[in-house]
């Protein structure tokens, strides 16, 4: 306790304050109380694409504020739409109501996504867009008579969010394995990443057959299946093979139950079309949305259904068909606002067409890991990006997870000014969209610069 005290009396009164009342969340708080090194700690202010300290130190935002952020901070056209919306009001309930930004916003993303999702839902997270795509698709049977349908399938390194139904479909240990007793049980295949799988470069294919039998062997069981698609993010940026999340539209559809595409990462310029599912075409039943939705800026989500899922609700009332469920900030106008904002500056600012120059700017630059001893992998798609670490390539040997290199290193990163977060012994690196060339040349030049330097014997 003693040398806790000496390095808290360092902090300073905000530090001191957020060690007295704040539970952080994904955090170890016995570590993160004895940290005095303040650098980066509180921000207070952001520009561009950098967020600022209470000391006005400047930090290049490398992992966009939680994978949320996509124009970058005190965006104009943003704040401009918050501040009319303001001027009008708040925050309506939809339960009863209807409010013009909820209404706009729904228009723009009917239009935007993948066609036959016609229909959106607000939540508030993206954990809880999951969870109303869950019960959507349960309820469905439920209202048709197949109430036999009540199992789920994922796959395995999965992450959906932290609420109990997400979580049940998650397939990450560390974060899920002491709730289990909490969840409902979920059936789950492998991951088809290459670098896990031992079918190497068939991993897709040996996945979409697993799927296929598991269905094949439940009919009238499952109501859905769900899948991040392309990447599984929180599992350090595991990439899919080409072809996998076609395949999985084609099986749901072969076995009559719904494909749910949790878009909530990989949505809105993340992998470098506006939507994951664009790569291979593929029309979810349901697709779930949040992080940059509204740029960064608010807690807003949404959850797309299908007009037939729509339709499987309507009825008269006592056909007991309604969707119950639905949150106090459901639809909040000011959230929605942004969304209209920040969806509108996609197309004006042409942010699409600047993608292909920074995405192969990032994987040319990164190549210059590629024969580093304690770069094992370094997996991207799009402005996605996992640094794999490893005690050694060269012998395959693994990190002592107990060591926390990964945190090590993104706190090697910081001193240099770049703020990033690992996943385990996996760097992630996910710039907002519309990060400019120089900025990105610069967090790039830090990444290298610090992963080169740093003392992994060491740790």
């Amino acid at each position: 306790m003693k040398e806790f005290h000496e390095k808290n009396s360092d902090l300073s009164l905000l530090a001191r304050w957020d060690n007295k009342y704040v539970w952080h969340p994904f955090t170890q708080m016995q570590q993160w109380m004895s940290q005095a090194d303040q650098a980066g700690r509180v921000i207070v202010s952001a520009e561009g694409f950098e967020l600022i300290d209470e000391r006005g130190e400047r930090f290049i935002d490398g992992f966009s504020s939680l994978w949320c952020n996509l124009h970058g901070h005190r965006v104009e056209q943003i704040d401009q739409a918050i501040t009319r919306q303001l001027g009008q009001v708040a925050h309506t309930t939809l339960l009863g109501h209807a409010s013009p930004p909820s209404v706009e916003l729904a228009q723009r993303l009917v239009r935007m996504t993948p066609a036959g999702l016609d229909k959106v839902f607000y939540s508030d997270s993206g954990a809880t867009a999951v969870e109303v795509a869950l019960k959507m698709a349960y309820q469905f049977f439920h209202n048709q008579g197949e109430r036999g349908r009540t199992r789920f399938l994922a796959l395995r390194n999965s992450y959906h969010g932290d609420t109990i139904g997400s979580v049940s479909l998650g397939g990450i240990e560390t974060f899920h394995s002491i709730f289990r007793p909490l969840l409902f049980e979920a059936t789950f295949v492998d991951s088809p990443n290459a670098y896990y799988h031992p079918a190497g470069a068939e991993a897709g294919a040996a996945v979409l057959e697993q799927i296929d039998q598991t269905l094949a062997e439940a009919p009238g069981q499952f109501c859905a299946m769900i899948v991040e698609p392309l990447v599984q993010g929180a599992a350090g940026i595991l990439t899919h093979e080409p072809g996998f999340l076609q395949g999985v539209r084609e099986l749901t559809r072969k076995h009559g139950v719904f494909m749910i595409a949790d878009e909530v990462a990989t949505g809105f310029c993340r992998t470098g079309k506006l939507f994951a599912c664009e790569h291979e075409s593929v029309s979810p039943d349901l697709m779930c949305l949040g992080k940059g939705l509204t740029g960064g800026y608010l807690p807003v989500a949404a959850t797309l259904a299908s007009q037939e899922i729509f339709d499987g609700f309507c009825g008269e009332a006592d056909q007991g068909r309604t969707f119950y469920h639905g949150h106090t900030f459901t639809g909040n106008a000011l959230g929605c606002a942004a969304a209209v904002a920040s969806v509108d500056l996609v197309k004006s600012s042409g942010l699409l067409e600047s993608l292909p120059a920074k995405i192969d700017l990032i994987g040319h630059r990164l190549g210059e890991l590629a024969e580093h001893d304690n770069v094992g992998d370094i997996r991207q798609r799009g402005m996605m990006v996992g640094i794999e670490l490893v005690a050694s390539r060269r012998t395959g040997q693994a990190l002592d997870p107990q060591k926390l290199t990964g945190a090590a290193v993104c706190l090697a990163a910081r001193k240099q000014g770049l703020i990033i977060r690992p996943l385990g012994d996996v760097v992630v690196l996910m710039p907002a969209p519309a990060m400019d060339i120089d900025t990105l040349e610069r967090m790039l030049d830090i990444t290298i610069e610090t992963i080169r330097e740093f003392s992994f014997q060491k740790v």
